[in-house]
């Protein structure tokens, strides 16, 4: 027990002298000294120092009130959420130095805020002041890009207070460095670099999936490449890129934030229509569909009240990160192909998105990663949706073309590759059909492989086969384009030939006849074989024949070329009559 009360003793003592280390200072520091930034050197690069801070609830305090007021000391980066609307910063700033120096204090995050006000002062007394209107159009005071850079002079050995107003939309945020003149310059240089990287490989993605869009034809495509065009719009106006590169502030298109909004509604719909949940997974897909209308309806929110509907917009982000990660989880227990690789992007998507809502909620500090971890988490998940869209649309292809293999082997002969009986008669009869709309001629043949017991009795089956093969090979070769011919079973073929009347029919006919008998195949004891072919020929009437009636005169006409001794051209019995009286 003695024990017991000793180790919490030691745990409440590290509590006391170290409460950082369990409690984040932006969020629950106490007043005490205000700190000083102390200039040693003519040269000033400071990203990071001293400062204190105030929240003015009242929303209504003036900076007479404001110098009476004690602050919450804290280093040059906040974050405080939503309950800050107003908020002062307090730079206290003393030059060590022998001589005088111009400082610049930025504000690189000013672009997003609706006003932001610069107070000089000096034993509690205003010296300058200067307003930057961000909610209103045209050219504003001390802007450059979206960064607010604010001037003033110290002389040797004195000391100002700086004091910074900050109204915010919905969210408080922000950061402030101070430079020398120099330093300052290549500060405003440098800004938003990364950022429009970032935004630019988002530009490259959504257009990849546009192409793939057009190509595939799939709206899943469509709807992410919407998805990113809604990430692209707010990471510009969040992170600067609007304001740094198009003098555009968020202030001025502040309606345009409610991207936040349609952009997880979109990724939503995205995840619906790649898994196809409403038929595959119902359960997962009413998640999905509530936590739609939550965000839809907030959007429509949005373009009413955009203030009052970005309050909870880092809620609803959270709810659906939550929804979408245990939908992913779900969907790869039950083996969704793609739902691994889904699982990977979208969870790289949540844990940086995750440390950008307790920022913006102001529960975790400012940094980097913390403060653009939306654009972080969108771009690295975009990247994986990439490889995502671009495997599944590789496997549709598969699919597809499996289905078209299937297709094509139940359509045609395995030994002749030729179309089979079952094909030639569905094609045979639009053939027809086409004929008789165009008012065209149309023939057919039905041929014969002479002698092909006999063939097989004398050299075997193998030999035979290897004339059906050669023969077939001879058939393709003369036949056109809109040409349809098969093997209809055995050794009988049939060749149909839209636009040929019989008598070109018959010259088609006869050199394949002829062709056929000039065929030589050695066996495997390097014996040649010929063979010989008997074909008959019948010019359709259009007007009574249907596809089974023309092969069966042809095939009248094949008998008679077979019972005048083979290897010959038959016409079928009307034509002959036709040309017995001419």
């Amino acid at each position: 027990m003695e024990v017991r009360i000793n180790i919490l003793k030691l745990f409440l003592v590290i509590f006391m002298v170290f409460p950082s280390l369990f409690i984040s200072n932006s969020a629950f520091s106490t007043p005490f000294d205000e700190p000083s930034v102390l200039i040693k050197s003519s040269s000033v690069e400071l990203t990071e120092f001293s400062m204190s801070y105030f929240v003015d609830n009242s929303e209504s305090m003036l900076i007479n009130d404001i110098l009476l007021q004690r602050f919450t000391p804290i280093v040059s980066k906040l974050s405080l959420g939503t309950d800050a609307k107003f908020t002062w910063a307090k730079i206290k700033v003393h030059n060590q130095q022998q001589q005088a120096i111009t400082l610049y204090l930025h504000h690189p995050h000013a672009y997003h805020l609706k006003f932001v006000s610069f107070y000089e002062t000096q034993n509690k007394k205003v010296l300058e002041k200067f307003d930057i209107p961000l909610y209103q159009s045209g050219k504003k005071p001390l802007m450059y890009g979206g960064t607010a850079v604010f001037p003033f002079t110290l002389a040797a050995n004195e000391t100002k207070a700086i004091y910074v107003k900050n109204e915010s939309f919905s969210h408080q945020w922000f950061q402030l460095s101070m430079y020398d003149e120099q330093a300052s310059k290549q500060a405003l240089v440098g800004t938003g670099k990364y950022i429009a990287l970032l935004v630019g490989m988002m530009l490259a993605l959504m257009i990849y999936n546009f192409f793939l869009y057009i190509s595939a034809r799939k709206v899943e495509n469509f709807v992410y490449a919407l998805y990113l065009i809604s990430g692209t719009i707010w990471v510009s106006l969040s992170y600067g890129v609007a304001a740094n590169f198009f003098g555009v502030f968020s202030a001025e298109v502040f309606q345009l934030n409610s991207n936040v909004l349609s952009m997880p509604s979109f990724l939503v719909l995205f995840i619906m229509l790649i898994f196809d949940t409403k038929k595959r997974y119902p359960k997962e897909h009413l998640a999905l569909s509530l936590l739609l209308v939550l965000l839809v309806g907030d959007f429509i929110y949005s373009l009413f009240d955009i203030s009052a509907a970005l309050k909870p917009a880092s809620t609803l982000a959270a709810t659906m990160m939550l929804i979408t990660f245990g939908v992913s989880i779900s969907l790869w227990r039950k083996r969704e192909p793609l739902a691994k690789y889904f699982f990977l992007g979208h969870s790289m998507f949540i844990i940086f998105n995750m440390l950008a809502v307790f920022y913006y909620k102001g529960l975790s500090d400012f940094n980097q990663i913390n403060s653009h971890g939306v654009g972080i988490g969108i771009l690295l998940e975009a990247l994986m949706m990439a490889f995502v869209l671009s495997y599944r649309i590789k496997e549709l292809e598969r699919i597809k073309g499996k289905q078209e293999e299937l297709k094509r082997l139940a359509e045609t002969d395995p030994m002749t590759e030729l179309f089979n009986r079952r094909y030639f008669q569905k094609a045979a009869q639009q053939a027809i059909h086409d004929a008789k709309e165009k008012q065209n001629t149309i023939s057919i043949m039905v041929i014969d492989i002479d002698h092909f017991k006999t063939i097989n009795d004398n050299y075997g089956h193998s030999m035979g086969d290897d004339i059906i093969i050669t023969f077939a090979k001879l058939l393709m070769q003369h036949q056109r384009d809109n040409d349809i011919v098969c093997r209809y079973g055995g050794e009988e073929f049939l060749l149909l030939l839209p636009g040929c009347d019989s008598d070109n029919a018959y010259k088609v006919a006869e050199r394949i006849r002829q062709a056929a008998s000039e065929e030589v195949i050695v066996n495997t004891q390097q014996n040649p074989v010929t063979y010989t072919v008997s074909i008959g020929v019948h010019q359709l009437d259009l007007t009574s024949d249907t596809i089974q009636s023309a092969i069966n005169a042809a095939d009248k006409a094949l008998y008679h070329a077979k019972s005048a001794g083979r290897n010959q051209v038959k016409l079928t019995q009307e034509k002959l009559d036709v040309l017995a009286q001419a």
